[in-house]
């Protein structure tokens, strides 16, 4: 057996700002993939995988009684006694949505009645998969807003106006120029809860809520206009605002070696760093106008390209 591949995902932008309803835009990152498998002979890595899709079909037990969503959970434990595990290359802890393709993999294979891509995708089709996906990976997170799970799902650009406002999208197909979004990996495994939860308390202080809403929420919402128009002079320089802005306000969130890179990024406008999810470690995201020269001034870290300008 061997499940269908159910991609990476990076927030483009939208970091936090979606957890109090601005903008955001998720695409799919196809260079990392999972699927579902079972083998004979499983390793000590597949056997751990294993025992995890354990831990998540006892939570998928729990959710017998709720009204969005059932599963065949039967089939779901036969399969695990087959030594059924999770075959993936996504790096967990990065900000790639690790957790939302294992359960995109999982709703696909074991879900009653499931919403597929190849349906007409209304808004309340897109509403109530977020929901169903929001309650399957709450298991991982302890508060998901069902986001990755729904971009691995049906792997096309998601656009958030709001919390109940989402749409399919299309994005600028990429051209052969200099410029390019690129990921920095910072070697750090990060950890998603311990982060909101900064992020809440941070709420508690009314000049962080006027941050977010005035300045954050702006130029967010600013870079996934121009994203989408191809506007890509206008788009550096609300990154170029964005970055400052999170690099002001959401420190705690930058690993400490990278505060010295990513301000160096706004003064020479080489490139400019921002949060890939909820940030602490895994991946961090940048733009640059010149790619090439971009890698040599960030020559001792690794970078990965993502999209082409």
């Amino acid at each position: 057996m061997k499940g269908p591949l159910f991609y990476a995902k990076i927030l483009l932008f939208g970091e936090y700002g979606i957890i109090k309803d601005s903008k955001g835009l998720a695409i799919p990152y196809n260079s990392y993939q999972g699927a579902l498998k079972k083998s004979d002979e499983i390793s000590d890595l597949e056997k751990k995988s294993n025992e995890n899709l354990e831990k998540f079909y006892e939570y998928l037990l729990t959710l017998e009684s709720n009204k969005l969503v059932s599963f065949r959970l039967t089939e779901f434990r036969a399969d695990l006694d087959e030594g059924m595990y999770f075959d993936s290359s996504i790096p967990q802890g990065y900000g790639v949505g690790s957790s939302g393709a294992l359960v995109a993999s999982i709703y696909d294979k074991y879900a009653n009645d499931k919403i597929t891509v190849l349906e007409n995708l209304t808004r309340d089709k897109l509403l109530k998969l977020k929901g169903i996906f929001s309650l399957m990976e709450s298991f991982f997170h302890g508060k998901s807003s069902g986001l990755d799970p729904l971009n691995s799902y049906l792997s096309i650009p998601i656009l958030i106006n709001s919390k109940d406002n989402l749409e399919a999208t299309g994005i600028p197909s990429q051209k052969e120029g200099k410029g390019a979004v690129f990921l920095l990996d910072s070697e750090i495994i990060g950890e998603t809860e311990p982060m909101v939860n900064i992020f809440m308390n941070k709420m508690k202080n009314e000049g962080f809520r006027k941050m977010l809403n005035e300045d954050f929420v702006k130029h967010t919402d600013a870079c996934i206009d121009d994203f989408l128009h191809g506007n890509i002079k206008s788009l550096f320089g609300n990154v170029k605002e964005l970055s400052k802005v999170v690099f002001d306000n959401f420190k705690p969130m930058i690993p400490q070696p990278f505060h010295k890179i990513w301000q160096k990024g706004i003064d020479s406008n080489d490139y400019y760093l921002k949060l890939c999810g909820s940030g602490g470690g895994g991946y961090i995201l940048g733009f640059t106008e010149d790619f090439a020269k971009t890698k040599r001034i960030l020559k001792d870290y690794k970078l990965e390209l993502v999209y082409r300008f």
